[in-house]
């Protein structure tokens, strides 16, 4: 069932350039590397805690890592191999995380996963959905990363309502949900009826922005026979996609102010599209989340492309997929534009929450000198949570970060519309970002005292 007009957040935003290189890409699977890096901690919450160890033999989709507690999830075995170490690698933050590092031989996989491409449409019992969901190790992918068991078991006095699916997916050049909706679309809507029992629910809202209008038409197709759920076009604006966004746009409910509050706070469980369709392969398929779609893009990619990527796979692996590395290349970065961040190697690997690799040119990746504020308030303008980026900075810069918190900077959701728009080029989020860091990191030390 398909809604009517476009809807939107009220407040800030900005219109970047899309650039959608590899929206008409079919997905395709990338060839498996030679080695993977399969970290431990590329989740929100506590590290797995690994079940080999150097020189055993593992199976795809064997368990190796199991969840440490509530908030974490299980890791699984993306390849067939020897395990070769288990060692510190570098993730997209620079810093080094414990991972199992295999070499790989020919793929051979664990038993009880189905394989089949046949579509599976009996759905099990709740408990049946979250002990699968659990056991899979599926995790958010449209970035946080955060376990979807623990979404699906909300505390009592915050009862679900709304079950709201994101396929935004705002950020420019970044493709791989789109694509997933446009050729998953039945898989999308059976995970979607499998999250509504696991929460116990039977309202569901997909939103799309309105540039992706074959998803639009192709999921309202899928979901016609089921009137509890509705697909949703939305504006084109970023940060449509942000979770306080898309609450706002699809109910008109306002999450309480961060950094506390939550979707459940509202009667609402939020998951990103990819994370559906995991979700689906987890409970029809009892298969774990070992591999993901990522685009790799750029305005000088030879082939930009939506690659089915095993976890733990290096990135100059699909960089070479796509054509190899461009010359005069600046940046390469994971994830998008806005919000990606910047990379010094790409030895990095795979996780489950890499949505994609983008390549910039030289002239396109160079800072442009920055200049003094000249207050035009075009920062407050953008920003979609009414925060003065130019004062946070200026706090931050400063060290002044009590008034940093009383201003409210454990706020900002790092969408980087204050950047975007300041014509004196100011590193807003740079310092935003530290100043977060730093404010954490103090509120830590007196809780401790």
């Amino acid at each position: 069932m398909r809604s009517g007009s476009p809807k939107t957040f009220p407040q800030g935003g900005v219109h970047p350039h899309d650039s959608k290189l590899s929206a008409d890409k079919p997905l395709s699977m990338l060839p498996l590397p030679k080695t993977v890096a399969i970290l431990l901690s590329q989740h929100i919450g506590a590290p797995a805690v690994p079940l080999v160890k150097a020189g055993d033999f593992v199976k795809t989709g064997q368990l190796i890592a199991r969840a440490e507690g509530f908030v974490s999830a299980n890791i699984h075995a993306s390849v067939t191999g020897n395990v070769k170490k288990i060692d510190p690698v570098k993730d997209v933050t620079g810093y080094k995380r414990p991972a199992v590092i295999l070499d790989v031989q020919e793929d051979e996989w664990a038993g009880g996963i189905d394989r089949g491409l046949d579509l599976k449409k009996d759905i099990p019992g709740r408990e049946d959905i979250i002990a699968k969901i659990a056991a899979a190790g599926i995790v958010g992918l449209g970035g946080a990363a955060f376990p979807s068991h623990v979404k699906l078991s909300p505390p009592k006095d915050k009862p679900m309502e709304f079950l709201l699916i994101n396929g935004v997916e705002c950020e420019p050049y970044l493709t791989a949900d789109h694509r997933l909706m446009v050729e998953k679309s039945e898989e999308v809507v059976t995970g979607v009826r499998i999250l509504l029992k696991g929460l116990g629910i039977d309202q569901a809202c997909i939103g799309i922005e309105e540039n992706k209008p074959d998803a639009i038409d192709i999921l309202a197709a899928a979901a016609r026979d089921y009137p509890g759920i509705r697909v949703e076009p939305l504006k084109v604006c970023y940060p449509q996609g942000g979770e306080r966004q898309l609450v706002k746009a699809l109910t008109g409910r306002e999450i309480p102010p961060p950094p506390k509050g939550l979707p459940s706070d509202v009667g609402c469980a939020v998951f990103n599209v990819g994370t559906v369709f995991a979700v689906y392969e987890a409970v029809q398929k009892n298969k774990p989340l070992i591999e993901r779609v990522v685009t790799v893009t750029g305005p000088a990619i030879q082939n930009p492309s939506n690659f089915w990527v095993r976890v733990g796979t290096p990135f100059h692996e699909l960089i070479k997929a796509a054509g190899g590395l461009p010359d005069k290349t600046g940046k390469i970065i994971a994830g998008g534009p806005m919000m990606g961040r910047a990379l010094d190697s790409t030895d990095i690997p795979v996780t489950k929450g890499t949505s994609g690799l983008l390549v910039l040119p030289e002239d396109q990746a160079k800072r442009e000198l920055v200049e003094n504020c000249i207050r035009c308030a075009k920062c407050v303008f953008a920003c979609p949570l009414g925060l003065e980026p130019y004062l946070l900075m200026a706090l931050v810069e400063r060290n002044q970060l009590d008034r940093a918190f009383g201003e409210r900077v454990l706020s900002c959701c790092e969408c980087s519309c204050c950047s975007f728009v300041c014509p004196s080029h100011r590193p807003l989020l740079d310092y935003i970002r530290l100043g977060k860091a730093n404010v954490f990191k103090k509120l830590k030390e007196q809780k401790q005292k």
